[in-house]
């Protein structure tokens, strides 16, 4: 409910409903099944310090929420803009008109990586919302990491749409697709 108040807050004073914005909602984690949940952002940086909850996938996946810039975010008062970098994927609020998921991504791998890079090209800003969080719950692998983690051909499969879908990239929006290709190579 406090994340819908935030979010509901932010979407109007950025008129997300006017302008190609991607609103960043910060996430954590507690490898603890119980937590209360922080009722602010103080009580959560609290919990941070103590050590009860974790920047999102810090320990296995850093890349995917690192251009979200927590450092700042801890002391940030207002919304503020971060760029796009090779496999971020953050969870964000926008308009609904957006582009949509890319339908080969199901399963596990790649569906918000491609999903933000989808959005940066169509030059969508990222805007981080300063007072807003969420956090994810330990639960049980899905079946669709589990075969990942197990399955080399999956892995191949995987990689292969992720080919295809930055070849897609580079057919629609030409020259200023080839930082994905880049970042791609380079990570």
């Amino acid at each position: 409910y406090l994340f819908f108040l935030f979010a509901r807050k932010s979407v109007i004073q950025l008129d997300l409903a006017n302008t190609k914005k991607a609103l960043i909602v910060p996430a954590f984690e507690t490898l603890r099944y119980r937590l209360s949940f922080p009722k602010s952002k103080a009580e959560l940086l609290s919990m941070l310090d103590m050590g009860t909850l974790f920047t999102f996938r810090y320990h296995v996946w850093t890349k995917g929420h690192a251009p979200t810039n927590f450092a700042k975010w801890r002391t940030a008062t207002t919304p503020y803009r971060v760029e796009w970098e090779a496999d971020f994927e953050p969870y964000v609020v926008v308009r609904k008109d957006c582009p949509e998921y890319d339908r080969r991504f199901v399963g596990f791998g790649w569906n918000k990586v491609a999903h933000i890079m989808e959005l940066d090209a169509q030059e969508y800003e990222f805007t981080v919302l300063p007072n807003a969080y969420m956090i994810h719950m330990p639960h049980a692998p899905s079946f669709d990491i589990t075969k990942f983690r197990s399955n080399k051909q999956y892995r191949i499969c995987l990689k292969t749409l992720k080919e295809e879908f930055q070849q897609d990239m580079s057919r629609h929006y030409g020259f200023a697709a080839l930082k994905y290709l880049t970042a791609e190579n380079n990570s």
